[in-house]
């Protein structure tokens, strides 16, 4: 079985957009699993995921106030097929990231994580894939606002970064 996994970070809802893009709107529905790694800003966006969604997992970030928090957690562990993932909002600088990473999440396949507004698509010394989607309201010093497509199939992970223009 193959599962089509959208990872979203860092939307920003209303602060940065008014609300999600229509490309977004689109590709949660083609998704077999939605996966936010935090900044939401709003509860309105996250009831909006998790409603069009078939299947969904997301923590909070720094930005995002008492009400995301008391609903989400800091760190989202599932697994999808073979594949252990974790997801969290923020690691920490980019200089040694993939190390710190192994020895915070052992035992962990995939890491999606977000905060910086940079794609970001790496392999850990121990064969942990971080993947950050970027974001799709917000792209700071980025050419184009993304989010992430990632098909698992079996312990095959499979990337392609999307613009949302």
């Amino acid at each position: 079985m193959t599962t089509r996994m959208l990872l979203l970070a860092d939307t920003h809802v209303p602060k940065r957009a008014r609300r999600l893009p229509d490309a977004v709107l689109h590709a949660v529905d083609d998704a077999d699993l939605v996966v936010h790694a935090g900044d939401w800003v709003d509860l309105a966006t996250l009831d909006l995921l998790e409603s069009r969604s078939h299947a969904f997992h997301g923590v909070y970030g720094n930005n995002d106030g008492p009400e995301l928090r008391a609903r989400l957690p800091e760190i989202a562990r599932f697994t999808v097929e073979d594949v252990e993932i974790a997801v969290i909002h923020e690691t920490g600088a980019a200089t040694r990231r993939e190390e710190r990473m192994d020895a915070a999440f052992a035992g962990v396949d995939l890491l999606v994580f977000g905060h910086s507004h940079i794609p970001w698509d790496t392999v850990s010394p121990a064969g942990m894939r971080l993947l950050n989607p970027g974001s799709p309201t917000d792209r700071r010093r980025q050419p184009v606002c993304t989010m992430m497509w990632v098909t698992i199939d079996g312990t095959d992970i499979e990337t392609t970064l999307v613009p949302v223009l």
